[in-house]
């Protein structure tokens, strides 16, 4: 076989696989689309209950399936979200920009939960350093910094 021929077919087959590879199907709209705020409400949600699954409940059980309660959060099922989620992967800058939002919802949680253990540990070691304090030593409308909810955060251990 000809060099030249032999070059074009091996560009040829390699255009052939790498239009094949990319895919530029953009789905009809489903007309129960779930809004895309929504879509970051519930995506935030599930990975939050998928997350939980192998945290032990106060019962300590594990292995528990949350996704359920999700759905009925939203009032929704899974193939509404099947539907919406799959509409959403082929317009993939507006998944990206759902995913960033879901991301950074995700991280302001962490942060917010590190923050809460950090100030948790303090008052603990606050407590063993510090003499007892009774709560009798302070004005009714004040909270002694050893209550165990601050700023409605609940800091129990979990």
């Amino acid at each position: 076989m000809n060099i030249s021929i032999k070059n074009s077919l091996i560009i040829t087959l390699a255009t052939v696989f790498i239009a094949a590879c990319t895919s530029n199907t953009i789905y009809k709209k489903p007309k129960d689309l779930i809004p895309e705020e929504q879509m970051v409400d519930l995506l935030t949600d599930m990975y939050l209950a998928t997350a939980a699954k192998n945290i032990k409940t106060k019962n300590l059980e594990r292995n528990l399936d949350f996704m359920p309660l999700v759905y009925k959060k939203y009032g929704i099922d899974s193939i509404r979200f099947q539907k919406s989620n799959v509409y959403y992967m082929s317009r993939i800058d507006d998944y990206e920009a759902i995913y960033k939002k879901v991301d950074a919802r995700l991280q302001k949680m962490l942060d917010t939960t590190r923050t809460a253990r950090e100030l948790k540990d303090s008052l603990e070691l606050m407590n063993k350093i510090t003499p007892s304090i009774e709560k009798k030593d302070f004005p009714k409308n004040k909270i002694p910094l050893t209550e165990k909810k601050i700023k409605g955060l609940d800091l129990e251990q979990e």
